[in-house]
Formats: C-alpha cells, structure tokens, sequence
C-alpha cells in the first residue's frame, strides 16, 4: 500500500470541506483541517463540531487558531512537509476590497513555502473573476482582479494549472465566511488554482573553454549570457529534446530519398575572421560574437597529449561523455562541476564589438553558422566522395542517419545516385532582444552535389513541403534558392544552390534549418526561450517522443509581463548590441523585448540620452514584480560598470 498524502487545509470555517475530503479519501490522505478562530468561536458555525468528530474519527487533526500567513510559527506544523496544501475562497472578512485580499494570498503564498514539500501543491479556489487570469470568464481587468498568478510569483511558485472547483463532488460541504458570516461564497463557477515550486534562477557562471582552432590550442571566456546554452546535450544520442525530435523528424524525412550522413567530427564553438571570409557564409559581421583570447598557444599541435585517458570532453553540440580520448578540441580548463557550482561570480561578456574584424586577421568569433567548418571537412572528403561507388574504403567521420555500416548511393526518382551530408550544432548571432530574435539555436546543415539536369531545388522543395507545410511553414522563392518562414516567427532556414567545384554540370544544395524555431512551431511552445529549462517538467512531456504536431502543455500557466524603462547618457561612441548582450545577463533571459523609446543630444555636451522600455516576462520561472525590479537594478548596475553609461 503506497504512503497517504498530507494535506492541509487552512483557512476553514465549519471544517465541512475538512471532513468530506476525510470521508472520501480515508485510505489515500492524512487531513489537518486548520482555522484562524478559537474553538469556541469555531464550534458557533453550524455543524461545526460534527464535522470536526467526522475528522477526528477519519484519522484526522483539527487545528485552531492558526494564522495561515504564519504557518511557519505555528508549533503544531514545526517540522511538517505537506503534500498538498488547500485554501477554499480566502478572504480578509467583512467588506474588504481586492487590495486587501491581493495581500491576504501574497502573505499566505510566502507562509505556505514553509510547510510545502518539494514536489507539493497549493490549491487556492477563488470565485469566477477574482484570480485575474484568461481561465475567468468573464475575466475582470487587471487593476479588479486578485492577480493570483503575480502574488503566487512573490513565493516563487508557478501556477500549474486551473480547473473547475466541483462543489459536487463533495456532498456534505457547505461554504460559509462571506463578510464574516455563515453566508455561502458564489462557488458555481469557481476555479481551483495550482501552484507548485518554481526552479531558482541560476547565476551567469565563468566558463572558460579551451579549442583548436586552425591548429592553435585558444582558451577564451564564453559571453556572460550563454553560460548556461553551451554543453547542453539536445543533440546527444538518446535526447528526448524537441529540438533533436525536430532534427530526427527532418532527418527521417529526407532519408526516404536520399542517403543522409552526419559528421561524427567535434567540431569548435570558435572561428576565426579568416575562416568565415574564405567560406560561401553571408554573414553580416555585427551580428556576431567576437572573441578576446584569454590564452594562444601556437605550438598545440605538438604538445596536445596522445594519452588514451578516459576523461570528459565536452562536445560542440553539446554532450559530455566519458570516452577515450586522444585529441580532444573542445575541453574546459576547470572542472565541470567548477564551473556549474553555485556563487561563482558574474562573468563579463567578452565580446568585442569595437574592433573592425577586416582590420585584423587573428580575430576569432564564436559561430555564427556551421557552413565554413562543413566546407572544411568536406573539402578533406572529397577525395574519399569521388570515390564511394568504386568501393574504396576510407575511415570516414560520417555515420549514416539510418545507421548502415557501409554506405552505398542511393538513387532518387530520376535515378540519380547522390549524398546528402550534414552537421548540426549551436550557433550564435548578435541579435537584439526581441520576441524572436534568437542569440543562440540549433542550425541543422545539410549539403549534397546533383547533376544540374534533375532540378535538385524542385525536389529538395518539394520533400521540405511535404513534411513542414502542414505545420504552417512557407516556402518563398528568392534569388538563389528558397526561403522558408512562418507566422509569426519569420525566418525558419534556406535553402541555397551554386555550382559545383569539381563538376561544372554539377549543382551544390545546400539547407539551412533553425531547429529552435521549428521546434516551437511544430510542438506549439509558447515561447523558443522554454527550450532551455532546466524543470524535468519540460523534458518530461517529450519522454515517450511525441509526433511534431502534438502541442505542448505548459507547466507554467498566464505568466505576468512588468514592463520597466530605463534611460541613461552614453558617451560619443555607443554600440546598441552591447546594451543588449548586457541585458540578456541582467535579466536571466528573462526580458522578451526592448523597445528605444527615445533619444537626446545634448547640444553642448558630447553626450547622447537614450530611453529603452523592457519587458519582462518568463513561461520557466516564477516572475514576481519585485524579482523583475531586481534584475531591473542589476541591469542598471552593469550599464554602469561594462559600459559606462550614467543612469539617470
């Protein structure tokens, strides 16, 4: 027989909820049923004292005088852990106003932490239109409402879901307390509201990470606001992540064609300015993260050890595995677990936006796109592609997406016999902060060479159609290949053609997906941020590998936006982009949008003002007002120490 479930009940008048919840869940829940008044002012309810024996001879404990904004100094429940915690339409008594009661379950919320157990939950039922949320219909306005979602956010709780309080289902309730009286609340329409605990917001950690890059050993410092996007394992063998669901889903799409195989190669976050020059990549150079080395060292390439030590690598797309290793290019210079410990201090962005990348050769920049190390490795295959149909055997670094141990062409409808190469990996874009406009993400790259007479575009449109058009996808023709997007998210990939090196009847394909962005789209997210939670409630939905298609629910219903502006005189030389890289680390990731408002030269002075509204808004934490106002006050503080702004 499992363990019962504890619950506590507070806030009860003639304790009628307290013993229907005891009579019919007896076997399955241990019930103390709390009230604020004495026992004596709590027997004067009618049916009070019947109902209190129904409890007492169900196995239950009836409390009295307990403040349910002070559970925490109630000696009764020192040291209890509840599994549920129930709170049936609070109210302050006589004719208080929302004010008053917005209060009353603000305090509650933070009392309620107390005795909470880890995985708990608090039910609060509130009449239709006091909680203040899209579930009330009809919903009153904002500054009417009890705003339950925002005075739950205060404790750090998260509301997880609503449904309809079914005063039906327990037969011997009868609610009472409505302006401190035996009269009934309207509970016909009434919703319960469940919160459960949100996770804490993590610290932007030092993460220092050592590369070979072009055959120098470089350690440089990864940007403040993606310490917590790199080596996370989306792509891993065996990640239930949607954005791998979306990789494999695309995969299997094109395999029915074509022969897809994707690099097994660990391929560098870093690039250098020569690198990307020398590549087909168009890249504008002020969306990308450039990189001040934190060390160089020109002899790598003979004192990189051959040990066949076990040790962790720390993979480009993400993994941590424990392998043998003989070259690793991508390792952190602490401990994993260094570098994840909690109260390392707040690292400052390295980029460095001020430098011209054309003016010096020995720039490095952290990826913008994968497309200038798959020329690499490709260029180092050809010599093996020219020959596959000859069957000369090569130790390649491709692993075919079906998993076949020897490639073989495969033929299309025409009968013409190609490959189709791929990487996949993290990128990073110099973006401002916007609703869509994506820092980091997934870039899944996949390239092959076709004769030019099968019209490789039309088919390759045609295959990317048929498995992204019913889930709103477009395909645009433009100059040089096509475009793919949706509403409202804009640009999801492209596809590109150009002519072949080594085959002028040849054509080039190449496609470039973001699978972040198809990921919310096909899973029906409710924001592309929600993609790097840490809640095991986000994963969890994807554990038995849902079909794209299936929406997601979110563990976090009706999160509040706190939209605060902030203005400051910068000096003669500002970079936009750096304000916004400085608001990413700020806010934990938490502001969705920055707005410029307005601006001021001063005439006399070499000095401009520039007034930004934020919002702030988060679908994986608990966001309070006062949580957003603190990360408002870092913001201000950092401006004022990386970039020499003076707040006004």
């Amino acid at each position: 027989m499992s363990p019962s479930r504890s619950v506590l009940l507070v806030g009860e008048g003639n304790f009628s909820f307290s013993a229907s919840v005891s009579q019919l869940y007896r076997e399955t829940e241990s019930v103390t049923a709390t009230c604020l008044q004495s026992q004596e002012e709590a027997l004067r309810h009618q049916g009070a004292a019947t109902n209190i024996q129904v409890i007492e001879d169900s196995g239950g404990t009836v409390l009295f005088e307990v403040d349910c904004t002070k559970l925490g100094e109630c000696a009764s429940l020192r040291g209890r852990l509840f599994d549920r915690v129930v709170f049936n339409f609070p109210h302050c008594g006589r004719k208080s106003g929302v004010k008053k009661n917005r209060e009353l379950i603000k305090n509650f919320f933070l009392s309620c932490v107390q005795v909470l157990a880890e995985d708990g939950e608090i039910h609060v039922s509130l009449c239709n239109g006091q909680g203040g949320t899209p579930a009330d219909h009809p919903k009153r306005e904002w500054h009417n409402s009890w705003q339950v979602a925002a005075m739950a956010a205060e404790a750090r709780l998260i509301l997880n879901d609503v449904r309809p309080f079914e005063s039906g289902n327990y037969q011997s309730y009868k609610c009472t307390g409505y302006r401190s009286q035996d009269k009934g609340f309207h509970v016909e329409k009434g919703l319960v509201h469940v919160f459960t605990r949100s996770l804490p917001y993590t610290s932007a950690q030092i993460f220092t990470v050592e590369e070979v890059v072009e055959g120098e050993k470089v350690q440089y410092n990864i940007p403040a606001e993606f310490s917590d996007h790199i080596f996370r394992g989306f792509l891993c063998s065996g990640s239930v992540h949607p954005v791998k669901l979306v990789q494999d889903y695309i995969l299997k799409g094109l395999t029915e064609k074509w022969s897809v195989s994707m690099t097994t190669e660990i391929i560098p976050f870093l690039l250098m300015a020569t690198q990307l020059q020398a590549s087909c990549c168009d890249i504008d150079s002020t969306h990308c993260y450039w990189i001040n080395l934190v060390q160089k060292d020109l002899n790598a390439s003979a004192e990189i050890s051959t040990d066949k030590e076990r040790d962790l690598v720390l993979h480009s797309q993400g993994q941590i595995d424990t392998q043998d290793v003989s070259s690793p290019t991508l390792v952190t210079s602490n401990e994993v677990n260094k570098v994840r410990s909690k109260g390392a201090e707040s690292l400052r962005s390295a980029c460095s936006l001020d430098v011209d990348p054309d003016e010096e050769n020995g720039l490095f920049l952290l990826r913008p796109s994968l497309l200038p190390q798959m020329e690499e490795l490709l260029t180092k295959k050809e010599e093996w592609i020219q020959n596959v149909g000859s069957g000369v055997e090569n130790e390649g670094s491709y692993k075919s997406v079906e998993g076949h141990e020897k490639e073989e062409p495969s033929g299309d409808n025409n009968g013409v016999t190609t490959f189709l190469y791929g990487v996949s990996g993290l990128v990073f874009k110099n973006m401002h902060v916007n609703l869509w406009g994506l820092p980091a993400f997934h870039e899944l790259l996949i390239t092959g060479t076709f004769p030019s007479e099968v019209e490789p575009m039309r088919f390759i449109g045609q295959r990317l159609e048929t498995l992204l058009a019913p889930y709103g996808v477009s395909l645009i023709e433009e100059k040089g290949g096509l475009r793919l997007t949706a509403a409202p998210m804009g640009l999801l990939g492209r596809v590109s053609e150009s002519n072949a090196r080594l085959n002028i009847s040849h054509i080039n394909i190449t496609l470039s997906l973001n699978l972040d962005l198809l990921a919310v789209l096909l899973f029906s997210l409710p924001d592309w941020r929600i993609l790097w939670s840490h809640d095991p409630r986000f994963l969890k939905q994807f554990s038995l590998r849902p079909s794209p298609g299936e929406p997601f629910q979110p563990f976090s219903l009706f999160p509040e936006h706190f939209t605060f502006d902030i203005s400051f005189w910068t000096a003669p030389t500002w970079e936009e982009r750096k304000f916004h890289a400085v608001v990413r680390e700020a806010s934990r990731g938490t502001v969705e949008q920055v707005k410029l408002i307005d601006t001021f030269s001063h005439p006399d002075l070499s000095q401009t003002s520039y007034c930004y509204r934020l919002i702030y808004r988060s679908h994986t934490h608990a966001l309070s007002h006062t949580q957003a106002l603190q990360f408002h006050q870092t913001l201000e503080s950092l401006l004022s120490s990386q970039l020499q702004v003076t707040i006004r």
